[in-house]
């Protein structure tokens, strides 16, 4: 069948659901915000208008238009050249890209279930438009044709990567395949995109159902006032009323009521509720979805000539085999047991002197080791939070960027908000040029998922010679205000914060001329905002920013000593939790055979997980940070065979902050200069490892890692 038939009957199917005036009318180009150029400040979406019905729409008009674009490449009579098929290949879809930015974004931080029922009808059609331009033919055959003949194109070295680029994405889409082989990929592709995205869903809903209901102010024994307040307005939200409180499982509700609540049997409630998510044998189980996911990545990675999945992946990271990620895991692993062998023996310890005769577990885990925390060093976390007042944290991070890079953030008013929580700020580089929006979204709510990203709505780009600037967006959780007071962080709140910052100013300075290069490896990425972590807890930074929020007293020096000799207590727990989770994501990739009965699709999910944590005697009360079944890092698709990149990327910018320090100045400009030209603004022009050592003259080491994480 023509592609360009089958895409515009898909329209027309589609469309035949969108009955009413309104939605008609929310079509028309002239009606949908979408479908007309952006006249908000900066060109950022108009949140204002967009309206749910928009959506669809122009995702269709999109799909239809790109459609149209890829036809007219293949069409033309003109011979295949670097401009007429490459460059017009990265260009395409313009449309698309630009709706599907906004909707992915807003699906993630401020979803319904309009937005999920909307995103499973449009997976499928993204899945197919996709298939149809890595396994067209003549597309190809064009591709292949300026491929060919690359050495004698004069390419410049962003010209010659994209290109590469280009030539790889067909090759690994499916292009060297027989038509009954692209068939098959194409029906493995359609299914692995609504799994993953099944898998997200049951996630949130799954996180969302659980609550855990106080309503004796005797079981509130051991919490802040802060948090005895944040559930009492949870309760309240919740239409619960007055005298009760409200617990989740999301990280600022469960985590500070792990590691404070006196009460043991409602600890072991919450935590199991937390780590049985996606396991409960209702409709949101992920089990069943696990197992297929796997099965169809290894039937996928066979297909296109590769003995496993994980194979199919690394070969474009920098890691490049499974034995490389292995060996890196295995050599932090033994040191992390016996740093958590002595954290263990601090929380018997602990539980000795209360008189408890009980072996500690999962549930008793931050609740003991923060008594321990409070022993060893006389170190209080609720003594911190008031020195950490979010808008602070906040502008700590811009301040660190003013110092290395010398640019700035001015918060904007008369903008619109893709929701009325968040906040936006002009980047502006040192000589006042506009770099790009950012903006930030900090509190926890039902219709976002959990976690910490950064992501945009716009990516940087290059149209009719000049420099698009990205509108970049930082999603979080954090703990929200309450009783009249300003959101109050923890320290692993404030590093998030500062993490995902990293991110924004990769996204920031970003400068490259093709859509094709602008992404960086998986197991790059989290160098920008790995290193900005550094920053949190410097003297020089803590001396801005970490203020008592109602004196306005710097944080004593007397308790910065005591965060600064009391940071690495803990590293066991969360770096053995941390590679347990990595193990877990890559021995479900490395398979390259399913375990059990094929037919009968007996493959147990919890047996699996069991046995790869087992064997490398994972203690009993660590499970991995994410179990099979709620680790949308890995089944949700976006670091599938990659959960590893954050502790490859540990080990660049352990090693890259050490250019900074052995200059005896943490705030460089000279090396701060390096890291953003040959690590933030190139994209993916230039090899990882090529980038890295452009900026700090020599391959990484990894006793900077081990060190910070007090594991040498």
């Amino acid at each position: 069948m023509n592609k360009k038939i089958m895409i515009a009957g898909l329209i027309l199917a589609l469309a035949g659901s969108c009955t009413s005036t309104k939605k008609e009318a929310a079509g028309t180009d002239s009606a949908n915000p979408l479908l007309t150029e952006f006249s908000a400040p900066f060109g950022v979406p108009p949140f204002d208008k967009i309206k749910m019905e928009h959506y669809k729409p122009a995702m269709m008009k999109g799909l239809e238009d790109g459609e149209a674009e890829i036809k007219a490449i293949v069409e033309q009579a003109a011979a295949p050249d670097f401009e007429n098929t490459i460059v017009a290949l990265d260009r395409s879809g313009e449309l698309l890209s630009q709706t599907r930015a906004v909707f992915s974004a807003q699906n993630s931080a401020n979803t319904n279930d309009e937005m999920e029922a909307l995103s499973r009808e449009m997976a499928p059609l993204m899945s197919q438009y996709r298939d149809n331009i890595s396994m067209n033919a003549k597309l190809f055959a064009r591709v292949k044709a300026v491929y060919d003949a690359r050495e004698g194109l004069g390419l410049d070295r962003e010209k010659a990567k994209l290109l590469e680029e280009t030539y790889k994405s067909f090759v690994r889409g499916g292009a060297n395949l027989n038509a009954e082989d692209q068939a098959k990929l194409r029906e493995l592709n359609r299914q692995l995109s609504l799994l993953q995205l099944t898998f997200g869903q049951n996630m949130l809903k799954e996180t969302n159902a659980f609550r855990l209901v106080i309503d004796n102010a005797d079981d509130l024994a051991g919490l802040s006032e802060g948090q005895i307040a944040n559930a009492a307005e949870a309760a309240l939200d919740a239409n619960l009323g007055e005298g009760k409180w409200l617990f989740t499982l999301h990280n600022p509700s469960i985590m500070p009521f792990l590691q404070n609540s006196d009460r043991r049997e409602l600890r072991e409630k919450i935590f199991k509720g937390y780590i049985m998510r996606g396991n409960n044998g209702n409709e949101q189980d992920n089990k069943e979805i696990v197992r297929q996911l796997v099965t169809l990545r290894l039937e996928k990675a066979k297909l296109l000539g590769y003995d496993d999945y994980a194979s199919f992946v690394l070969s474009e990271r920098m890691a490049k085999t499974a034995d490389n990620v292995y060996a890196l895991l295995d050599k932090l692993w033994e040191p992390a047991l016996k740093v958590t062998a002595l954290e263990l023996a601090d929380i018997d310890a602990e539980i000795a002197k209360e008189g408890g005769s009980f072996k500690a577990e999962g549930w008793d885990w931050r609740y003991y080791a923060e008594k321990a925390r409070k022993a060893r060093f006389d170190m209080d976390e609720n003594l911190i939070r008031p020195y950490l007042k979010l808008e602070n944290v906040r502008d700590g991070a811009f301040y660190v960027a003013n110092r290395l890079y010398g640019i700035t953030f001015t918060q904007l008013s008369d903008i619109p908000l893709p929701h009325p929580e968040a906040q936006a700020f002009e980047c502006k580089d040192e000589d006042g040029t506009h770099l790009g929006v950012l903006y930030m979204d900090f509190f926890p709510r039902a219709s976002k998922r959990g976690g910490a990203w950064c992501g945009g709505y716009r990516g940087q780009a290059y149209k009719d010679g000049k420099r698009v600037a990205p509108v970049v967006t930082i999603v979080c959780n954090f703990t929200p205000p309450s009783a009249g007071e300003p959101a109050l962080l923890s320290l692993d709140e404030a590093e998030t914060l500062f993490h995902e910052f990293g991110h924004g100013l990769h996204g920031l300075f970003g400068d490259v001329h093709y859509e094709g290069v602008s992404n960086v490896p998986r197991d790059f990425v989290e160098l920008p905002s790995q290193i900005m972590e550094h920053w949190v807890l410097q003297p020089e930074v803590l001396k801005v920013y970490a203020k008592h929020y109602q004196t306005g007293e710097v944080m004593p020096a007397e308790l910065v000593e005591k965060l600064d000799r009391s940071s690495k207590y803990g590293q066991g727990f969360a770096t053995t939790e941390y590679l347990a989770a990595s193990y877990l994501d890559m021995d479900y990739h490395i398979l390259n055979e399913i375990p059990g009965n094929k037919e009968k699709g007996n493959f147990e999910v919890p047996a699996f997980e069991a046995s790869t944590l087992g064997k490398r005697h994972l203690p009993s009360q660590i499970p991995p940070r994410y179990r099979s079944t709620y680790f949308n890092h890995t089944m949700g698709g976006g670091y599938t065979a990659g959960y590893y990149s954050y502790i490859w990327s540990e080990v660049l910018d352990a090693d890259g902050f050490e250019a900074f320090k052995e200059t005896g100045d943490i705030f460089n400009r000279e090396v701060a200069a390096r890291f953003r030209k040959y690590v933030l603004t190139p994209g993916g022009i230039d090899d990882a490892m090529e980038m890295y050592k452009n900026f700090r003259g020599k391959e990484p080491g990894t006793d900077p890692l081990l060190k910070n994480r007090g594991l040498k």
